[in-house]
């Protein structure tokens, strides 16, 4: 969650078998990796634990799933190892993180798990009214407000690493707020809309999700310039053609960023396990994934639910059935 250690599952935490009401929240809070800030917010917070865990599983799932076709397919193996380099891979995780953690807790407030958030403030939507028709907008205002405090983002870093670590977390909160969008309900007699009530409401992180992978595709490669106007060094990317060529780019807000070249992840590092043995799509992505070493071509018979029916009344009665199907894999 610090950008300092890898983002690991807590299946302990919450469900049936977590922590008892009360001060459960608290013994989750010490479960998870926290600086000591972190954790007397987290202490202070009843259901700011669970919301933590959430984000993690959120960012992490996402993140794999953007990357399922890829060399590096985010993989728990290898993260602390990939969080201390500037790769593009170490930007998207900073981002996803952070945008997951933007998405939970503003999901988390509108659901009424945070004792001290509720609904967003749309104006004329109070706040008995949005739980009683059920139009509790995300309270992406608190959440984003929640964030910069709980990652201690008031100083901007000295060093290279740590302005850009800064600046992808943010390309992750922005990746959320640019999501949000108004939704509206009507009420009236039978069905008209002679009263209508909106709401604000956050995209499904799927969406989010895709967008950042876009940022990645593009990460921009900086380093550290002076600038005398305002005193310090900041952020710069390659030059700008045209009239201004000799002064480098500044990166957009938008933009992730990175400062070493990634690793090829073809075979088993302290980054990653490699692509030996992954599947992949011999039209697609079989000769990138696999990295010139070629792959194993594997028949299998799959079973799956065919000519399905409605029986009456009312329950869905499906055939087996079964089919040949093709799995590639990389070679060793």
């Amino acid at each position: 969650l610090t950008g300092k250690e890898a983002l690991t599952h807590f299946p302990s935490l919450g469900g049936p078998g977590g922590p008892a009401p009360g001060k459960g929240h608290v013994k989750q809070c010490e479960l998870l990796q926290l600086s000591r800030k972190q954790k007397r917010l987290c202490r202070r917070e009843p259901g700011l634990a669970e919301t933590l865990r959430d984000a993690i599983r959120l960012g992490i799932l996402e993140c794999q799933f953007q990357f399922r076709s890829e060399r590096w397919n985010c993989s728990l193996e290898g993260r602390p190892s990939l969080l201390k380099r500037g790769f593009k891979e170490t930007a998207f995780l900073y981002a996803v993180s952070s945008a997951a953690l933007t998405h939970s807790l503003a999901r988390a407030c509108s659901a009424g798990r945070m004792e001290r958030c509720t609904c967003d403030d749309s104006p004329g939507l109070e706040n008995r009214k949005a739980w009683q028709w059920g139009v509790c907008g995300d309270n992406l205002k608190y959440s984003t407000k929640f964030l910069k405090k709980f990652l201690g983002q008031k100083r901007i870093g000295k060093d290279l690493r740590a302005k850009v670590d800064i600046h992808n977390t943010n390309v992750g909160i922005k990746a959320v707020k640019n999501g949000l969008k108004t939704t509206c309900k009507c009420h009236g007699v039978s069905g008209s809309c002679a009263v209508r009530t909106c709401w604000k409401q956050l995209s499904p992180f799927h969406e989010i999700g895709r967008l950042l992978k876009l940022r990645y595709d593009d990460a921009v490669k900086v380093f550290s310039t002076s600038n005398d106007a305002v005193g310090h060094s900041e952020l710069a990317g390659p030059h700008r053609h045209g009239p201004s060529a000799r002064q480098p780019a500044l990166p957009r807000p938008t933009d992730l960023v990175y400062v070493e070249d990634s690793p090829s992840f073809c075979r088993p590092s302290k980054y990653s396990l490699g692509t030996a043995g992954r599947t992949c799509s011999r039209e697609g992505n079989c000769d990138s994934m696999c990295c010139g070493r070629g792959y194993n071509t594997q028949s299998r018979l799959v079973t799956f639910s065919c000519h399905c029916q409605v029986q009456w009344c009312c329950y869905v009665e499906c055939q087996q059935c079964m089919q040949e199907e093709v799995v590639y894999s990389c070679k060793q």
